[in-house]
Protein backbone atom coordinates (compact mmCIF):
# COMPACT_ATOMS: atom_id res chain seq x y z
CA UNK A 1 0.00 0.00 0.00
CA UNK A 2 1.07 3.68 -0.37
CA UNK A 3 2.08 5.37 2.66
CA UNK A 4 -0.81 7.97 1.87
CA UNK A 5 -3.28 5.08 2.80
CA UNK A 6 -1.74 4.13 6.34
CA UNK A 7 -0.41 6.21 9.23
CA UNK A 8 1.80 5.25 12.00
CA UNK A 9 1.43 6.67 14.95
CA UNK A 10 4.81 6.25 17.33
CA UNK A 11 4.63 7.20 21.36
CA UNK A 12 8.21 9.93 21.27
CA UNK A 13 9.96 9.47 24.73
CA UNK A 14 11.21 13.29 23.50
CA UNK A 15 7.83 14.81 23.56
CA UNK A 16 5.98 12.00 25.80
CA UNK A 17 3.04 11.86 23.24
CA UNK A 18 2.14 9.51 20.76
CA UNK A 19 2.29 11.33 17.29
CA UNK A 20 1.34 10.95 13.98
CA UNK A 21 4.61 9.49 12.45
CA UNK A 22 5.76 12.48 9.53
CA UNK A 23 9.30 10.95 7.99
CA UNK A 24 11.82 14.20 7.04
CA UNK A 25 11.26 12.82 3.64
CA UNK A 26 8.98 9.61 2.79
CA UNK A 27 11.30 8.37 -0.03
CA UNK A 28 14.68 8.34 2.57
CA UNK A 29 12.89 7.03 5.63
CA UNK A 30 15.48 6.65 8.50
CA UNK A 31 15.78 4.70 11.63
CA UNK A 32 19.12 4.24 13.99
CA UNK A 33 18.97 1.62 16.77
CA UNK A 34 21.51 0.85 18.97
CA UNK A 35 23.38 -2.30 18.51
CA UNK A 36 25.87 -4.98 20.78
CA UNK A 37 29.05 -4.12 22.54
CA UNK A 38 30.89 -7.42 21.24
CA UNK A 39 32.31 -8.58 24.02
CA UNK A 40 30.44 -11.34 25.09
CA UNK A 41 27.33 -13.50 23.58
CA UNK A 42 23.98 -11.69 23.22
CA UNK A 43 21.38 -12.27 26.72
CA UNK A 44 17.87 -12.10 25.79
CA UNK A 45 17.44 -8.92 26.96
CA UNK A 46 19.48 -8.01 24.03
CA UNK A 47 17.26 -9.83 21.82
CA UNK A 48 14.39 -7.41 22.65
CA UNK A 49 15.62 -4.59 20.88
CA UNK A 50 16.59 -6.60 17.53
CA UNK A 51 13.16 -7.89 17.71
CA UNK A 52 10.87 -5.33 18.32
CA UNK A 53 12.86 -2.87 15.89
CA UNK A 54 12.98 -5.18 13.20
CA UNK A 55 9.11 -5.30 13.16
CA UNK A 56 9.61 -1.57 12.98
CA UNK A 57 11.55 -1.73 10.08
CA UNK A 58 9.41 -4.14 8.26
CA UNK A 59 6.31 -2.03 8.82
CA UNK A 60 8.09 1.17 7.38
CA UNK A 61 8.96 -0.33 4.45
CA UNK A 62 5.61 -1.70 4.06
CA UNK A 63 4.17 1.50 4.49
CA UNK A 64 6.80 3.55 2.32
CA UNK A 65 8.63 0.61 0.31
CA UNK A 66 11.88 -0.80 0.95
CA UNK A 67 14.12 0.94 -1.23
CA UNK A 68 12.79 4.11 0.94
CA UNK A 69 13.89 3.13 4.32
CA UNK A 70 17.77 3.02 5.64
CA UNK A 71 17.80 1.23 9.12
CA UNK A 72 21.36 1.62 10.56
CA UNK A 73 22.89 -1.00 13.71
CA UNK A 74 26.03 -0.35 14.98
CA UNK A 75 28.31 -2.24 16.06
CA UNK A 76 30.68 -1.46 19.26
CA UNK A 77 33.81 -2.49 18.64
CA UNK A 78 35.94 -0.40 20.51
CA UNK A 79 35.18 -0.73 24.59
CA UNK A 80 37.38 -1.15 27.74
CA UNK A 81 35.17 -4.35 28.58
CA UNK A 82 36.86 -5.92 25.31
CA UNK A 83 39.79 -4.97 26.12
CA UNK A 84 39.37 -7.08 29.32
CA UNK A 85 38.16 -9.59 27.77
CA UNK A 86 40.33 -10.02 25.03
CA UNK A 87 43.16 -9.82 27.96
CA UNK A 88 41.37 -12.61 29.89
CA UNK A 89 40.99 -15.19 26.98
CA UNK A 90 43.97 -14.60 25.28
CA UNK A 91 47.02 -13.79 27.85
CA UNK A 92 49.55 -14.79 25.53
CA UNK A 93 48.73 -12.57 22.33
CA UNK A 94 49.00 -8.65 21.93
CA UNK A 95 46.48 -6.90 22.98
CA UNK A 96 45.51 -5.80 19.57
CA UNK A 97 45.11 -9.23 17.95
CA UNK A 98 43.18 -10.41 20.93
CA UNK A 99 40.94 -7.45 20.85
CA UNK A 100 40.29 -8.77 17.41
CA UNK A 101 39.30 -12.47 17.84
CA UNK A 102 37.19 -11.08 20.95
CA UNK A 103 35.53 -8.96 18.44
CA UNK A 104 35.11 -10.88 15.48
CA UNK A 105 33.73 -14.08 16.94
CA UNK A 106 31.07 -11.99 19.17
CA UNK A 107 29.88 -10.42 16.42
CA UNK A 108 29.13 -13.44 14.07
CA UNK A 109 27.96 -15.12 17.01
CA UNK A 110 25.40 -12.52 17.52
CA UNK A 111 24.57 -12.29 13.83
CA UNK A 112 23.76 -16.39 13.47
CA UNK A 113 21.57 -15.87 17.03
CA UNK A 114 19.51 -12.50 15.67
CA UNK A 115 19.06 -14.36 12.30
CA UNK A 116 17.94 -17.40 14.13
CA UNK A 117 15.35 -15.13 15.82
CA UNK A 118 13.76 -14.31 12.52
CA UNK A 119 15.57 -10.21 12.08
CA UNK A 120 16.35 -9.15 9.02
CA UNK A 121 19.50 -7.63 8.04
CA UNK A 122 19.85 -3.76 8.34
CA UNK A 123 20.35 -1.69 5.84
CA UNK A 124 23.90 -0.76 7.52
CA UNK A 125 25.72 -2.24 10.03
CA UNK A 126 28.56 -0.12 10.71
CA UNK A 127 31.13 -0.78 13.52
CA UNK A 128 32.91 1.80 15.35
CA UNK A 129 36.31 0.89 14.75
CA UNK A 130 35.53 1.53 11.25
CA UNK A 131 34.44 5.35 12.12
CA UNK A 132 37.21 6.89 13.71
CA UNK A 133 37.56 9.83 11.55
CA UNK A 134 34.18 10.98 11.70
CA UNK A 135 34.37 11.07 15.39
CA UNK A 136 37.49 12.75 15.20
CA UNK A 137 36.03 15.13 13.26
CA UNK A 138 32.91 15.40 15.05
CA UNK A 139 35.34 16.45 18.45
CA UNK A 140 36.50 19.06 16.44
CA UNK A 141 33.54 20.31 15.68
CA UNK A 142 32.49 20.25 19.00
CA UNK A 143 35.69 22.33 20.44
CA UNK A 144 35.33 24.85 17.80
CA UNK A 145 32.06 25.67 18.70
CA UNK A 146 33.22 25.62 22.46
CA UNK A 147 31.02 22.55 23.85
CA UNK A 148 34.53 20.54 24.19
CA UNK A 149 37.38 21.22 25.94
CA UNK A 150 40.93 19.09 26.85
CA UNK A 151 41.87 18.70 30.83
CA UNK A 152 44.15 16.42 31.87
CA UNK A 153 44.74 14.28 28.48
CA UNK A 154 40.98 14.07 27.66
CA UNK A 155 38.45 15.82 25.35
CA UNK A 156 35.47 16.12 27.55
CA UNK A 157 31.65 17.49 26.53
CA UNK A 158 31.10 20.51 28.14
CA UNK A 159 27.39 20.25 29.57
CA UNK A 160 27.00 23.72 30.55
CA UNK A 161 27.45 24.74 27.30
CA UNK A 162 24.22 23.72 25.86
CA UNK A 163 21.24 25.15 27.87
CA UNK A 164 18.56 21.93 27.51
CA UNK A 165 20.76 19.44 27.93
CA UNK A 166 18.25 16.43 30.14
CA UNK A 167 15.12 17.05 27.63
CA UNK A 168 15.24 13.53 26.62
CA UNK A 169 15.34 11.75 30.04
CA UNK A 170 13.15 14.71 31.61
CA UNK A 171 15.59 15.38 34.94
CA UNK A 172 17.55 18.60 35.38
CA UNK A 173 21.47 18.53 35.81
CA UNK A 174 21.42 17.91 39.26
CA UNK A 175 19.01 14.74 38.90
CA UNK A 176 20.97 13.36 36.01
CA UNK A 177 24.27 13.31 38.36
CA UNK A 178 22.59 11.51 41.22
CA UNK A 179 20.96 8.97 38.73
CA UNK A 180 24.46 8.69 36.63
CA UNK A 181 26.35 8.31 39.64
CA UNK A 182 28.53 10.60 38.29
CA UNK A 183 32.61 9.96 39.81
CA UNK A 184 33.85 13.60 40.77
CA UNK A 185 36.85 14.44 38.73
CA UNK A 186 39.02 17.69 39.65
CA UNK A 187 40.12 17.80 36.48
CA UNK A 188 36.06 18.75 34.69
CA UNK A 189 34.42 21.74 35.10
CA UNK A 190 31.48 19.89 35.67
CA UNK A 191 31.07 16.64 37.29
CA UNK A 192 28.68 15.78 34.64
CA UNK A 193 31.03 16.59 31.48
CA UNK A 194 31.69 13.48 29.78
CA UNK A 195 34.78 12.14 27.82
CA UNK A 196 34.74 12.52 23.90
CA UNK A 197 38.22 11.15 23.92
CA UNK A 198 40.86 9.60 26.23
CA UNK A 199 44.38 8.48 25.77
CA UNK A 200 45.39 5.11 25.27
CA UNK A 201 48.37 3.36 26.78
CA UNK A 202 51.23 1.73 24.66
CA UNK A 203 49.22 -1.64 25.40
CA UNK A 204 45.88 -0.45 24.38
CA UNK A 205 43.68 0.13 20.81
CA UNK A 206 44.23 3.82 20.16
CA UNK A 207 44.49 6.01 16.74
CA UNK A 208 46.30 8.96 16.15
CA UNK A 209 44.55 12.77 16.97
CA UNK A 210 44.89 16.39 17.62
CA UNK A 211 44.58 15.44 21.10
CA UNK A 212 47.29 12.37 20.87
CA UNK A 213 46.80 8.44 20.57
CA UNK A 214 43.77 7.20 22.22
CA UNK A 215 40.06 6.02 21.49
CA UNK A 216 36.57 7.45 21.84
CA UNK A 217 34.11 7.44 24.27
CA UNK A 218 31.03 5.46 24.08
CA UNK A 219 28.81 8.22 23.38
CA UNK A 220 30.26 9.70 20.23
CA UNK A 221 30.45 6.53 18.09
CA UNK A 222 26.45 6.64 17.54
CA UNK A 223 25.94 10.31 17.28
CA UNK A 224 29.11 10.08 14.22
CA UNK A 225 27.74 6.66 12.52
CA UNK A 226 24.14 8.18 12.73
CA UNK A 227 25.56 11.50 11.17
CA UNK A 228 27.47 9.55 8.48
CA UNK A 229 24.43 7.09 7.37
CA UNK A 230 21.65 9.02 7.85
CA UNK A 231 22.39 12.41 8.34
CA UNK A 232 22.67 15.30 10.59
CA UNK A 233 19.33 15.25 11.30
CA UNK A 234 16.66 12.01 10.58
CA UNK A 235 13.41 10.18 11.64
CA UNK A 236 13.93 7.61 14.18
CA UNK A 237 15.89 6.59 16.76
CA UNK A 238 15.32 3.59 19.28
CA UNK A 239 16.91 1.23 22.10
CA UNK A 240 16.83 -0.29 25.04
CA UNK A 241 15.34 2.16 28.37
CA UNK A 242 18.26 1.80 29.93
CA UNK A 243 19.55 3.65 27.33
CA UNK A 244 17.76 7.21 27.68
CA UNK A 245 20.93 8.15 30.21
CA UNK A 246 23.34 8.91 29.66
CA UNK A 247 23.58 7.28 26.47
CA UNK A 248 20.95 8.91 24.17
CA UNK A 249 20.88 11.91 26.16
CA UNK A 250 24.95 12.55 25.23
CA UNK A 251 24.33 11.81 21.67
CA UNK A 252 21.63 14.35 21.59
CA UNK A 253 24.43 16.97 23.22
CA UNK A 254 27.09 15.67 20.63
CA UNK A 255 25.17 15.72 17.60
CA UNK A 256 22.87 19.17 18.32
CA UNK A 257 25.85 21.22 19.36
CA UNK A 258 28.03 19.92 16.85
CA UNK A 259 25.79 20.76 13.59
CA UNK A 260 24.22 23.72 15.26
CA UNK A 261 20.66 22.20 14.79
CA UNK A 262 17.54 21.77 16.46
CA UNK A 263 17.18 18.13 16.90
CA UNK A 264 18.79 15.36 16.11
CA UNK A 265 16.66 12.16 15.96
CA UNK A 266 12.97 13.65 15.61
CA UNK A 267 11.26 10.23 17.18
CA UNK A 268 12.89 7.93 20.22
CA UNK A 269 11.13 5.05 20.73
CA UNK A 270 12.46 3.25 24.01
CA UNK A 271 11.79 -0.73 24.59
CA UNK A 272 10.72 -1.50 28.37
CA UNK A 273 12.98 -3.93 30.63
CA UNK A 274 12.90 -7.58 30.78
CA UNK A 275 12.87 -9.57 33.55
CA UNK A 276 13.12 -13.80 34.06
CA UNK A 277 10.23 -15.63 35.69
CA UNK A 278 9.62 -12.37 37.56
CA UNK A 279 13.17 -11.54 38.85
CA UNK A 280 16.06 -9.27 37.76
CA UNK A 281 18.23 -11.26 35.64
CA UNK A 282 21.80 -11.36 36.86
CA UNK A 283 24.01 -13.99 36.56
CA UNK A 284 24.21 -13.68 40.52
CA UNK A 285 20.76 -14.88 40.78
CA UNK A 286 21.47 -18.11 37.90
CA UNK A 287 18.95 -16.97 35.48
CA UNK A 288 21.24 -15.33 33.17
CA UNK A 289 20.44 -16.05 29.69
CA UNK A 290 21.98 -16.05 26.37
CA UNK A 291 19.64 -16.32 22.98
CA UNK A 292 22.57 -18.72 22.23
CA UNK A 293 22.01 -20.68 25.07
CA UNK A 294 18.00 -20.58 24.20
CA UNK A 295 18.77 -21.59 20.69
CA UNK A 296 21.09 -24.31 21.31
CA UNK A 297 20.77 -25.71 24.91
CA UNK A 298 18.21 -27.02 27.31
CA UNK A 299 19.34 -24.71 29.82
CA UNK A 300 15.48 -22.53 29.78
CA UNK A 301 12.53 -24.73 31.10
CA UNK A 302 14.71 -28.18 29.69
CA UNK A 303 14.22 -27.77 25.63
CA UNK A 304 15.70 -25.59 23.03
CA UNK A 305 13.98 -23.15 21.91
CA UNK A 306 13.27 -22.29 18.21
CA UNK A 307 13.89 -18.71 17.23
CA UNK A 308 10.17 -18.05 16.23
CA UNK A 309 8.87 -19.45 19.68
CA UNK A 310 11.56 -17.07 21.32
CA UNK A 311 9.93 -14.02 18.95
CA UNK A 312 6.40 -14.87 18.92
CA UNK A 313 6.80 -14.91 22.99
CA UNK A 314 8.98 -11.54 23.13
CA UNK A 315 6.39 -9.94 20.53
CA UNK A 316 3.29 -11.00 22.90
CA UNK A 317 4.22 -8.22 25.16
CA UNK A 318 3.81 -4.24 24.03
CA UNK A 319 7.60 -3.12 23.49
CA UNK A 320 7.07 -0.35 25.83
CA UNK A 321 6.31 -2.31 28.47
CA UNK A 322 8.57 -4.49 30.82
CA UNK A 323 7.97 -8.50 29.82
CA UNK A 324 8.69 -11.46 31.98
CA UNK A 325 10.18 -13.64 30.13
CA UNK A 326 8.95 -17.09 30.85
CA UNK A 327 9.11 -21.01 30.35
CA UNK A 328 4.86 -20.48 30.40
CA UNK A 329 5.26 -17.59 27.95
CA UNK A 330 7.46 -19.92 25.75
CA UNK A 331 4.86 -22.77 25.97
CA UNK A 332 1.91 -20.73 25.08
CA UNK A 333 3.68 -18.86 22.10
CA UNK A 334 4.67 -22.82 20.53
CA UNK A 335 1.22 -23.83 21.11
CA UNK A 336 -0.02 -21.27 19.10
CA UNK A 337 2.39 -21.98 16.15
CA UNK A 338 1.67 -25.87 16.26
CA UNK A 339 -1.77 -24.32 15.26
CA UNK A 340 -0.56 -21.48 12.73
CA UNK A 341 1.43 -24.25 10.86
CA UNK A 342 -1.52 -26.30 9.95
CA UNK A 343 -2.82 -23.94 7.78
CA UNK A 344 0.65 -24.34 5.24
CA UNK A 345 2.64 -21.47 3.17
CA UNK A 346 1.59 -17.53 2.44
CA UNK A 347 -0.41 -16.96 -0.30
CA UNK A 348 1.45 -13.93 -2.19
CA UNK A 349 -2.02 -12.55 -2.95
CA UNK A 350 -3.65 -12.37 0.02
CA UNK A 351 -1.75 -9.67 2.54
CA UNK A 352 -2.70 -9.68 6.46
CA UNK A 353 -5.84 -8.12 7.66
CA UNK A 354 -6.55 -4.60 7.75
CA UNK A 355 -6.91 -5.06 11.64
CA UNK A 356 -3.46 -7.04 12.38
CA UNK A 357 -2.00 -3.61 10.15
CA UNK A 358 -4.18 -1.03 12.28
CA UNK A 359 -2.65 -2.89 15.54
CA UNK A 360 0.88 -2.18 14.26
CA UNK A 361 0.38 1.32 12.45
CA UNK A 362 -0.73 2.05 16.40
CA UNK A 363 2.66 2.54 18.05
CA UNK A 364 3.56 -0.37 17.37
CA UNK A 365 1.73 -2.84 19.32
CA UNK A 366 2.22 -6.33 18.65
CA UNK A 367 -0.14 -7.66 21.46
CA UNK A 368 -3.26 -6.58 19.77
CA UNK A 369 -2.24 -7.76 16.35
CA UNK A 370 -1.26 -11.17 18.03
CA UNK A 371 -5.11 -11.12 19.43
CA UNK A 372 -6.32 -10.59 15.67
CA UNK A 373 -3.84 -13.93 15.01
CA UNK A 374 -6.06 -15.67 17.64
CA UNK A 375 -9.15 -14.49 15.88
CA UNK A 376 -7.83 -15.75 12.56
CA UNK A 377 -7.28 -18.81 13.72
CA UNK A 378 -10.05 -19.36 15.53
CA UNK A 379 -11.87 -19.20 12.07
CA UNK A 380 -9.66 -21.30 10.50
CA UNK A 381 -9.73 -23.81 12.84
CA UNK A 382 -13.80 -23.92 13.47
CA UNK A 383 -15.28 -21.73 11.34
CA UNK A 384 -18.02 -23.87 11.08
CA UNK A 385 -19.13 -27.23 12.29
CA UNK A 386 -18.91 -28.89 10.17
CA UNK A 387 -15.10 -27.98 9.18
CA UNK A 388 -13.79 -29.16 12.76
CA UNK A 389 -14.87 -32.25 12.11
CA UNK A 390 -13.28 -32.77 8.65
CA UNK A 391 -11.07 -30.85 10.10
CA UNK A 392 -7.07 -32.46 9.95
CA UNK A 393 -3.15 -31.66 11.18
CA UNK A 394 -2.53 -31.62 7.59
CA UNK A 395 -5.07 -29.21 6.77
CA UNK A 396 -8.63 -29.73 5.31
CA UNK A 397 -10.66 -27.80 2.81
CA UNK A 398 -11.88 -24.63 3.19
CA UNK A 399 -15.12 -22.60 2.93
CA UNK A 400 -14.27 -19.69 1.15
CA UNK A 401 -14.28 -17.13 4.35
CA UNK A 402 -12.15 -19.79 6.46
CA UNK A 403 -9.52 -19.86 3.64
CA UNK A 404 -9.31 -15.94 3.60
CA UNK A 405 -8.83 -15.92 7.25
CA UNK A 406 -6.08 -18.72 7.19
CA UNK A 407 -4.13 -16.96 4.57
CA UNK A 408 -4.43 -13.91 6.68
CA UNK A 409 -3.07 -15.91 9.25
CA UNK A 410 -0.11 -16.73 7.81
CA UNK A 411 0.59 -13.72 5.82
CA UNK A 412 0.46 -11.68 9.35
CA UNK A 413 2.80 -14.36 11.09
CA UNK A 414 4.86 -13.65 8.30
CA UNK A 415 5.01 -9.88 8.61
CA UNK A 416 6.22 -10.50 11.93
CA UNK A 417 9.27 -12.50 10.89
CA UNK A 418 7.75 -15.81 11.63
CA UNK A 419 7.43 -18.07 8.00
CA UNK A 420 5.06 -21.12 9.74
CA UNK A 421 5.93 -23.07 6.69
CA UNK A 422 9.31 -24.17 7.90
CA UNK A 423 7.86 -24.43 11.56
CA UNK A 424 8.31 -28.08 12.76
CA UNK A 425 4.86 -28.41 14.94
CA UNK A 426 6.34 -32.04 16.50
CA UNK A 427 9.99 -30.74 17.75
CA UNK A 428 9.02 -30.61 21.21
CA UNK A 429 7.78 -34.47 21.15
CA UNK A 430 11.15 -35.09 19.16
CA UNK A 431 13.39 -33.12 21.61
CA UNK A 432 11.71 -35.10 24.72
CA UNK A 433 12.10 -38.58 22.86
CA UNK A 434 15.41 -37.90 23.03
CA UNK A 435 16.03 -37.43 26.11
CA UNK A 436 13.81 -40.10 27.49
CA UNK A 437 11.88 -43.51 27.55
CA UNK A 438 8.81 -42.38 25.29
CA UNK A 439 7.73 -46.35 25.40
CA UNK A 440 5.55 -45.78 28.10
CA UNK A 441 3.07 -42.65 26.32
CA UNK A 442 3.08 -43.95 22.95
CA UNK A 443 1.47 -47.82 24.78
CA UNK A 444 -1.05 -44.97 26.90
CA UNK A 445 -1.49 -43.15 23.66
CA UNK A 446 -2.60 -46.53 21.79
CA UNK A 447 -4.61 -47.88 24.56
CA UNK A 448 -6.74 -44.20 24.54
CA UNK A 449 -6.80 -44.43 21.13
CA UNK A 450 -8.52 -48.09 20.76
CA UNK A 451 -11.03 -46.95 24.05
CA UNK A 452 -11.95 -44.21 22.26
CA UNK A 453 -12.85 -46.13 19.03
CA UNK A 454 -15.34 -48.36 21.13
CA UNK A 455 -16.83 -45.58 22.89
CA UNK A 456 -15.33 -46.02 26.37
CA UNK A 457 -14.51 -42.47 27.08
CA UNK A 458 -14.27 -42.66 30.71
CA UNK A 459 -11.01 -44.71 30.14
CA UNK A 460 -10.12 -42.21 27.17
CA UNK A 461 -10.41 -39.37 29.76
CA UNK A 462 -8.63 -41.08 32.97
CA UNK A 463 -5.39 -41.88 30.74
CA UNK A 464 -5.36 -38.22 29.17
CA UNK A 465 -5.47 -37.09 32.67
CA UNK A 466 -2.77 -39.82 34.02
CA UNK A 467 -0.65 -38.51 31.26
CA UNK A 468 -1.11 -34.86 31.62
CA UNK A 469 0.15 -34.94 35.44
CA UNK A 470 3.60 -36.31 33.57
CA UNK A 471 3.28 -33.64 31.63
CA UNK A 472 2.27 -35.21 28.22
CA UNK A 473 -0.81 -33.30 26.40
CA UNK A 474 -2.46 -34.76 24.01
CA UNK A 475 -3.58 -33.21 20.70
CA UNK A 476 -6.76 -35.42 19.09
CA UNK A 477 -7.56 -34.97 15.06
CA UNK A 478 -7.89 -36.75 11.98
CA UNK A 479 -6.69 -37.82 8.94
CA UNK A 480 -7.59 -37.34 5.56
CA UNK A 481 -8.85 -40.56 5.96
CA UNK A 482 -11.02 -39.55 8.54
CA UNK A 483 -9.05 -41.51 11.13
CA UNK A 484 -9.05 -40.45 14.47
CA UNK A 485 -4.70 -40.15 15.34
CA UNK A 486 -3.55 -37.93 18.89
CA UNK A 487 -0.03 -36.72 18.75
CA UNK A 488 1.76 -35.57 22.07
CA UNK A 489 3.83 -33.28 22.96
CA UNK A 490 6.02 -32.35 26.62
CA UNK A 491 4.22 -29.55 28.79
CA UNK A 492 6.28 -28.26 30.97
Amino acid sequence: MASGELKLRITNTLTRTKEDFVPLDPNNVGMYVCGPTVYDFAHIGNARPAIVFDVLFRLLRHVYGPEHVTYVRNITDVDDKINARAARDFPGLPLNEAIRKVTETTANQYQRDVTALGCLEPTVQPRATENIPEMIAMIGELQQRGHAYEADGEMLFDVGSMPDYGALSGRNLEENLAGARVEVSTHKKNPADFVLWKQSSPEEPGWESPWGRGRPGWHLECSAMSERYLGQMFDIHAGGLDLIFPHHENEIAQSRCAHGTPTMARYWMHNGFLQVEGQKMSKSLGNFITINELLETEKFGGLRWPGSVLRLAMLSTHYRQPIDFSVRSLEEAAIMLSYCATFGVVDSAIGPSAEFQEALLDDLNTPRAIAELHRLLKLARFGTQEMAKRMSRAGAMLREDDYLAAKQLAAGLLFLGIDTSTYDRDWMTKQASASRDTSHVQAAVAERLAALNAKDFKRADEIRAALLAEGIQLMDSKNEAGERVTKWEVKR
